[in-house]
């Protein structure tokens, strides 16, 4: 089974102590809620568990049925605050590339654009997509290559009220089959949490 472990883990930027000592064991299905304001050392705590930066102490762990990961990376996916698509392409193109380029068991595009609602805009370059509906897409890239460790950064950033309450149906799903996410949010999302860690102001 999936298992996130932090052991003592502390990181600096720009010669500044963010957080140390932080201590956790996360299992499967866990829902890791990282709340505090801006500026208190959430994104970067989700770049040091993506691999981005290097911890300054501490080791971070995580395990897959095999074992832990030799690569990291292999194991998460990092949806940052950031959407990351490029204007002329469309869903179906963006979500058929990073397919491609993260392998693994995900669903089909068809499928992840119909589960986050965007089947009728699937050959529409996406500079013609609101900003509700390019988070959208960011989401379905979750769907199309399987990873255990979800780390969200402001995931409902710029949905609406339907939208969020996919984003919990997802959340949930994942859950279900064993994946852990963690979520940095200036507020607690709809869909239940297991952990909390709360930030003060940096």
């Amino acid at each position: 089974m999936t298992r996130l472990r932090l052991e003592d883990v502390s990181v600096a930027r720009g010669g500044r102590v963010l957080f140390a000592g932080l201590n956790g064991d996360f299992p499967a299905g866990s829902h890791i809620a990282l709340v505090g304001p801006n500026g208190s050392g959430k994104t970067s705590l989700l770049r040091t568990l993506a691999g981005f930066l290097r911890p300054e102490g501490g080791a971070i762990v995580l395990e897959g049925p095999q074992g832990a990961f030799a690569d990291r990376a292999l194991g998460l996916h990092l949806l940052g605050h950031r959407d990351g698509l490029k204007g002329p392409l469309t869903a179906r193109a963006h979500l058929s590339f990073w397919r491609g380029l993260l392998g693994g068991d995900g669903v089909a595009p068809e499928e992840a654009l119909a589960q986050v609602g965007l089947a009728a805009s699937a050959d529409l370059p996406v500079r013609m997509f609101s900003a509700g509906m390019g988070r959208r897409l960011a989401l379905a890239r979750l769907l199309v290559a399987q990873r255990p460790l979800w780390l969200l950064d402001e995931p409902a950033a710029a949905l609406d009220t339907a939208g969020k309450a996919l984003l919990d149906r997802l959340i949930a799903a994942h859950r279900d089959r064993g994946g852990l996410v963690c979520a940095a949010v200036h507020e607690p999302l709809g869909a239940p949490i297991s952990h909390t860690i709360p930030w003060g102001a940096a």
